[in-house]
């Protein structure tokens, strides 16, 4: 298999409509789908394939039990974190081809332990809004994805 663009990394996800919209989006800039359970919903929900439309048959994704299973599998990839709790701007990631741009989920984010252990890997999309917490999962991953893209121009 070829390297992929980017590999998009969604941490325990919870709502299948935007993980259907990550899919979709991953289809659409031939980057490459990590799922870790525990999933918040059914693989085969039809909120998911309605979200994804007709793309979800083109994914490339794969699913892993649980964390640990997808550090051991991608220990020597390089990660990078997004989260509301992040140090550095998003901008400010060393996006390269391959990367894996991780996201937890929708109502707490990460496992409170990624927090102190990647803090140094952590990006933010910087959100200047008094009245919310956060952006939507799927509108984020698309934010993060499409600042790789960006910098990456000469290679799509």
């Amino acid at each position: 298999m070829s390297i992929k663009h980017f590999n998009i990394v969604l941490v325990h996800p919870e709502i299948p409509q935007n993980t259907g919209n990550i899919g979709r989006l991953c289809v659409n800039t031939e980057s490459r789908l990590h799922l870790i359970k525990p999933l918040g919903f059914s693989l085969d929900d039809k909120y998911l394939k309605r979200a994804g439309l007709d793309y979800w048959k083109h994914l490339d994704w794969t699913v892993y039990e649980d964390v640990s299973e997808f550090l051991t599998l991608n220990k020597s990839s390089s990660l990078y974190y997004f989260s509301t709790k992040g140090g550095k701007k998003y901008w400010d990631c060393p996006y390269e081809k391959g990367s894996f741009l991780v996201f937890g989920n929708e109502t707490s984010g990460f496992p409170k332990e990624f927090y102190r252990k990647y803090a140094e890997e952590m990006f933010t999309i910087p959100m200047p809004g008094k009245h919310a917490r956060s952006m939507n999962l799927a509108n984020a991953v698309a934010v993060a994805l499409y600042e790789g893209i960006r910098k990456l121009n000469n290679e799509y």
